[in-house]
This record gives C-alpha cells, structure tokens and sequence, in this order.
C-alpha cells in the first residue's frame, strides 16, 4: 500500500512523542500491505473500525498505543493507497470534528 502523508505522522509525534515508535510501526506494516477489503485490514488490526462520515464517506479508524490516539485513513483499495486525514488523541477524536 502507498501511505499519503507521513507529514502528519511527523506533525503528530512532534507533539506526543510517544506516538512516534508506533505510528512508524503502522506506516511500516501499511506499507507492506496488501489490502483488498476491511476485512483485510481487520486481519492486520483487530480494532480497526470502518466509520461513515457526515458526507457519506468511509474512513478506517485505527487505535494507535493501546487507543490513546486514533489513526483516521480513507483507504482506496481498488489503488492500493492509504490517505491519512487525521492522527487525533482520544479526547480530540470523541469530540467528533474529524466526521463532518
């Protein structure tokens, strides 16, 4: 899988510097991916979640050091390309912004 952008995963960790070992272990597992399907990424992460938003996309949450962050990626299958939208804390993920 191609991931767009690590720009946020660096922005992210600059600011919680114990997001950063985990979110480059993500990166390097998405990277190595093959996805087909949700169920696909389910195989990978358990606790990944296909969410809808308020403008009817799917976006895939996925919990990041034991769910004190949120990973928020559209992921494209059909190009074999994952588009991160947001890296939030749990606190900033709960207040629902990301879904509109």
């Amino acid at each position: 899988m191609r991931v767009i952008s690590l720009k946020l995963l660096r922005e992210f960790w600059d600011r919680y510097a114990d997001a950063e070992q985990p979110l480059r272990h993500w990166y390097k597992t998405v990277v190595g991916a093959s996805w087909r399907d949700v169920q696909d990424v389910k195989q990978t992460y358990a606790h990944a979640d296909a969410v809808r938003t308020t403008r009817g996309e799917t976006l895939t949450v996925f919990n990041v050091r034991g769910n004190k962050y949120r990973l928020i990626a559209r992921i494209r299958y059909d190009y074999r390309l994952v588009n991160i939208r947001h890296v939030l804390t749990h606190e900033e993920y709960d207040e629902g912004k990301w879904k509109e």
